[in-house]
Parts: structure tokens; C-alpha cells; sequence
């Protein structure tokens, strides 16, 4: 399903009109008829008492509906109104004229006291605040009302998304609705798919308002959910040259998880031949650890870490693989980091860079703009923050944009890892993947991503999506994990260990998995 940004979602607003003549008062109908028939779903209506909160705008207008079909179907409803009702415009506006004939009670709030008793003795309430275009904090009698709806003890229903969140980066606008339910129109919001607009959403919904696929599905909205991506079959006569050769270059005295993690999840998620160039004195440890990885012993620093010299012996072998992974737990000792440069720029193989490998190419990421072959990046926020060089937060506030820019600009493919990573492409393709847990916040579970990645590219996906279902399945080995051991517990060795689980899972329940597993998103 397609992520629609705030502007994109007002032009498809536009377009329905202008194309196909579908009028705002239909669609404000349409979105109102949705929010009552989730609460008429999940909550029930008859003897329960709602109180509807709404704004001036539109989404204070589908409030006016919800409220206008709950009273005709036999909820007792209150309407509280927090701006002045003779702002209200366009198709609000007959909404409200409408609702002001009809036997319910609408007044304005003017403060959270007078109020109080009505909210706290609700059965359910209807957010409908503020809408997706929310770009300033919230204030005064807004912030209070939000304050106090997050105190009740009723069920929340919100109007496109929890006001409160940017509909464009999920932020938290100085204070934000706490929903159970949220019914999103036309398509989701990055708002409310990223954290922590997601979390506050709760049960997400979405009702396309009666758009056309052509709108909805529009080539032109580059977002989109991270869906799942049928493996090719594994050939009967298959051997482990047929399924994938990678080699890692990893590691270094003070990291040998990271080595390890990176190059044995590429043979626990489906991976042929793992290769492993590491300083020459932690490869019997590591060997000890791995013995399915084939160990290629580096020269090194007088710190432990690989030196510069071997530059040559990994540009040949990575002639021979499908697949270079440069940097987890490489150090960040000086001459280390003039080899990645040099690799980075030298390596024609199709080259995945993390960790260490990023803070060096960071320094001068022109030599990423001038591969020819392609380039994938997994940074995390403060990693991210180096490649852009901006400060975190601002990252963080901008994800999806800033990916965009950075893939567009440096020609390559960025996995943006957090909570719900983003995977983007140089044509300014997103995708957001819902895969995963809190759990996987842990020490080398990057480690094991890089590996599952360079694994989906070996069993024969394009590299576009063996990036993104990589990321996917990653995920869903952490869940697995989670299921058996809880969230916090988990480690990076506990991803590794549920790799082929996740895989069988994948391969035997495909539709399961496509259609249920990760149903974050109802349709209605």
C-alpha cells in the first residue's frame, strides 16, 4: 500500500474532484461514514454515550458527520467544538448547519473544567482536532483538551490521525492524542505509520474514500509500505556456489561479534559461500565460533585492525563474489579507515557499507556518488546524521525526506534502520517496513541485517528488493525471536538463531504472511 505525504494527499483530494467529479461533500461524507462504521465495528453504539471533539477545519467537518451518524443510529452524542463555529467552511460548514438542526448538543469548550464531567463519565470519544496538516505546536485550550482526553477512561477514536502527531514525520507537536482507534482516508499518512505517531494511532484504519486505484496506487507517490516479495525456488540441484557468495570485510581486536554475526546470518538466512577477511590474529577465534565461514587472514595495523596493505589481495577476491559487505566492527583506526575509502571507491562488486565503514566513507562520501556499481548504505540516525551532516534530531524529524534527497544524491540504496527502518532508492523510492520489534534494539543486530541482505541478493532477488526483504526478514526473525523469548532478552545471536525459521516461515506461509502477519493497516 502507497504512503501518502500531506501535500500529495491534497492533491489526490484535488484530483478526485477535478478528474472524476467526486465533490468534497462526498468524500467528508465518505470519511465520516468510515470512522462510524470502525466505532460501530470495534465499539458498538446503542447506550453508549460519545463525545466528538472538533476543529474548524476539514477534519473538525468529519467529526460533524461521525457525529451527525452516531445520533441517527442510536448513540447518545455531544459535540464540543474548540474554535468558533463561523470559521467553519465549504462542506464543514453545511455539516455544521445541518448538525445545528438536529436534536444534539454542540457548545463551544472554553475550558478543560467545564468540560471534565462530560469526559470522564464517556463511554467513547471522537478525536476529530486537528487533521494531517498540523505544523505548529500545541497550544493553550488545544494542548489541555488533548491533556484530558489522555486522562479519560474512554475509548479514542481519531479522524485521520491523533492530533497532535505531524502528519508528515509522526513528531509529537508539543502534545498528541493517545488513540485506540485511528481511520486514516484516501491513504496513510507517514504520520501514522512512523514512530511515535504509530504508536499513539492504535488500531489503523484506512477507507480510500471511494478514490479509483488510479489515485490511490498513483505511480507518483514513491511511499509505500514494505510488502513482502516472493523468494525464488531454491533449485533441487543446487550447490553453495549457486546460492550466493559474499565476501565480508570485518572485525577488528575490540569487535569480533560483528565479524561473526555479519557473515554467519548470510549463511543462516539461505547464503552459499560466506567469505571472512579479518585481522589475521582473531581469525582462530572466530573460526572456532564459525567453522562454515571460509576465513581469508588480513595483514594488520599495530593496533590489530586490517592495514592498508591488503588492499589488493581483497580487490581480487571481491572480483569472485556477488556480493562485498566493508565495515561492521572494522575500528576506526586511521589507516582501516583510509582502506575502506580506497575500497569504496576501487571495488566493483556490488558493495554494502556499514557501521565503521560509514564513518569513513562519511568523510568523504564523493566516493560513493562516483561508484559504478551499486551501493548500498544501513546506517542508523547517528550514522545518518554524519553521511547528511546535520544534527540527529533534525534526521530524525525529517526521515523520509532526507532519505529521498541522500539516495537521489549519492546514487544509492539506504536502509535507514530504527523503528520501522525505511529502505530507499535512488529514484526516490520509500518503503517503510513493519517488521520487527523493540527487542532488536540490541548490540549487533546490524550486524546480523548486513548478512541477511547480501543472503536475499544471493538467492537470486534483484538487488532492489533483496535489500528490502532483507530488511523484512530480519525483522521477522526478531519476532519470531520475541514470540519464544520476549522483547527483552533478545540478542543479536537469538536474530541469527531464528534466521531459518524465519526463512521457512516466509517460503510456507507466503499468503499468510502477505496478507495477515503483518496487517498493521485494515482496509475499510
Amino acid at each position: 500500500m502507497k504512503v501518502a505525504k500531506v501535500n500529495e494527499m491534497k492533491d489526490l483530494d484535488k484530483r478526485a474532484t477535478a478528474e472524476f467529479g467526486i465533490p468534497e461533500e462526498l468524500l467528508m461524507e465518505n470519511a465520516g461514514q468510515a470512522v462510524y462504521f470502525v466505532i460501530l465495528q470495534e465499539f458498538g453504539m446503542k447506550n453508549n454515550r460519545f463525545v466528538v471533539f472538533c476543529g474548524s477545519g476539514n477534519n473538525g467537518g468529519d467529526g460533524l458527520v461521525v457525529a451527525r451518524k452516531i445520533h441517527s443510529n442510536g448513540g447518545e452524542v455531544k459535540v464540543l467544538l474548540l474554535d468558533d463555529a463561523n470559521k467553519f467552511r465549504g462542506s464543514a460548514k453545511r455539516n455544521f448547519e445541518i448538525l445545528s438542526k438536529m436534536p444534539i448538543e454542540m457548545s463551544r469548550v472554553h475550558s478543560v473544567d467545564s468540560i471534565r464531567s462530560q469526559i470522564l463519565h464517556s463511554d467513547a470519544i471522537v478525536d476529530a482536532v486537528f487533521g494531517t496538516g498540523l505544523v505548529r505546536g500545541v497550544s493553550g485550550i488545544y494542548k489541555d483538551v488533548i491533556q484530558l482526553i489522555n486522562e479519560s477512561q474512554s475509548t479514542v477514536f481519531s479522524v485521520d490521525i491523533p492530533s497532535g502527531i505531524n502528519g508528515d514525520t509522526g513528531e509529537v507537536m508539543g502534545a498528541a492524542v493517545k488513540a485506540d482507534y485511528t481511520v486514516t482516508f484516501g491513504l496513510p499518512k507517514p504520520g501514522n505509520m512512523l514512530y511515535p505517531g504509530y504508536e499513539h494511532c492504535g488500531k489503523l484504519y484506512v477507507s480510500h474514500i471511494s478514490f479509483p486505484p488510479a489515485l490511490h496506487d498513483s505511480d507518483s507517490i514513491k511511499v509505500a509500505i514494505n510488502s513482502p516479495v516472493e523468494l525464488p525456488e531454491r533449485a533441487r540441484d543446487a550447490h553453495k556456489g549457486s546460492c550466493g557468495k559474499a565476501l565480508f570485510i570485518a572485525g577488528s581486536p575490540s569487535y569480533f561479534g560483528a565479524p561473526y554475526f555479519s557473515a554467519l546470518s548470510f549463511l543462516r538466512a539461505g547464503g552459499g559461500l560466506s567469505y571472512l577477511a579479518t585481522p589475521r590474529s582473531i581469525s582462530p577465534l572466530l573460526a572456532s565460533k564459525g567453522s562454515e565461514i571460509v576465513f581469508l587472514p588480513q595483514k594488520e595495523t599495530p593496533s590489530g585492525s586490517i592495514a592498508l596493505e591488503s588492499k589488493d589481495e581483497l580487490l581480487e577476491f571481491s572480483q569472485t563474489v556477488d556480493m562485498v559487505v566493508l565495515g561492521p566492527g572494522l575500528s576506526l583506526a586511521g589507516e582501516t579507515q583510509k582502506l575502506v575509502r580506497e575500497l569504496t571507491s576501487e571495488i566493483n562488486t556490488p558493495l554494502l557499507i556499514d557501521g565503521d565503514g560509514i564513518s569513513a566513507i562519511a568523510e568523504d562520501i564523493g566516493r560513493v556518488k562516483k561508484r559504478r556499481a551499486p551501493t548500498i548504505l544501513t546506517p542508523h540516525l547517528g550514522e545518518m546524521s554524519g553521511i547528511a551532516k546535520m544534527g540527529i534530531s533534525e534526521v530524525n524529524r525529517n526521515k523520509i525526506s532526507l532519505l529521498q534527497r541522500m539516495t537521489r544524491e549519492l546514487n544509492a540504496l539506504i536502509v535507514l534502520k530504527g523503528a520501522h527502518s525505511l529502505i530507499g532508492y535512488p529514484d526516490e523510492t520509500a518503503f517503510i517496513n513493519v517488521s520487527g520489534n523493540p527487542g532488536m534494539a540490541t548490540a549487533g543486530s546490524g550486524d546480523v541485517l548486513t548478512g541477511t541482505i547480501a543472503a536475499m541478493y544471493g538467492l537470486g532477488l534483484a538487488l532492489e528488493d533483496a535489500v528490502r526483504m532483507g530488511v523484512f526478514v530480519h525483522g521477522l526473525s526478531g519476532d519470531l525471536a520475541a514470540v519464544d523469548k520476549g522483547e527483552d532478552g533478545i540478542t543479536a545471536r537469538d536474530i541469527l538463531d531464528y534466521l531459518p525459521e524465519a526463512m521457512k516461515l516466509y517460503r510456507e506461509d507466503f499468503d499468510e504472511i502477505s496478507e495477515n502477519l503483518y496487517e498493521s493497516i485494515l482496509v475499510v
